[in-house]
């Protein structure tokens, strides 16, 4: 009986361990990216040594996927399904963008970060993919023969984008609610 309370004591500190890497990873990625971030960085940074965060993690991509996984966690993003309940092009259009416009502002400084170190990544591969469903459930509100615009297209995917909302909110100086409304302008322009 005390064995087993031992593995389950041992079993607490490993997580506890595994947790304390992870968010000294999360930590890094965002102040330096992930480019930047070695795994001695992480190491030093949780306390331990470098050999205790191989134990855990074999790779780079097996850290970078578990503080994804962690950070989306507590950073969700926004619900689709709910997007789609919005009828109307333009009501929901503007209702996802500015959904999408919160999430970028709540996750900038992480997104910012990793963007340009990972693009391309297969890690990126969610994230990209989420986007572009969000893409085609803002399109699938539109007319049918609009959908096929790829003018309509384009401006879609112009809108959900992270360094086109950052190029309007954080370099531009806009509000969410501001630039929501200039890329609907846009949106009346290309129809």
């Amino acid at each position: 009986m005390t064995r087993k309370y031992q593995q389950t004591k041992r079993a607490v500190a490993q997580e506890e361990t595994r947790q304390r890497i992870v968010e000294a990873a999360i930590k890094l990625h965002q102040s330096k990216g992930p480019a930047a971030t070695s795994m001695r960085d992480v190491a030093q940074e949780a306390g331990v040594g470098t050999v205790t965060v191989y134990r855990h993690f074999a790779d780079d991509m097996e850290l970078l996927g578990a503080c994804s996984g962690t950070y989306f966690e507590r950073h969700p993003l926004p619900d689709l399904a709910e997007w789609a309940t919005v009828e109307g092009g333009e009501e929901r259009f503007r209702h996802g963008l500015a959904a999408a416009y919160a999430f970028h502002r709540e996750t900038e400084p992480m997104i910012s970060s990793v963007i340009d170190d990972l693009r391309g990544s297969p890690i990126m591969a969610p994230y990209d993919g989420y986007w572009q469903a969000a893409g085609e459930i803002l399109l699938a509100a539109f007319p049918e023969p609009e959908r096929q615009d790829p003018l309509l297209k384009a401006t879609i995917a112009l809108a959900l984008n992270f360094e086109t909302w950052r190029l309007l909110a954080c370099d531009a100086g806009l509000s969410d609610e501001a630039a929501v409304d200039l890329i609907t302008r846009l949106l009346h322009d290309c129809r």
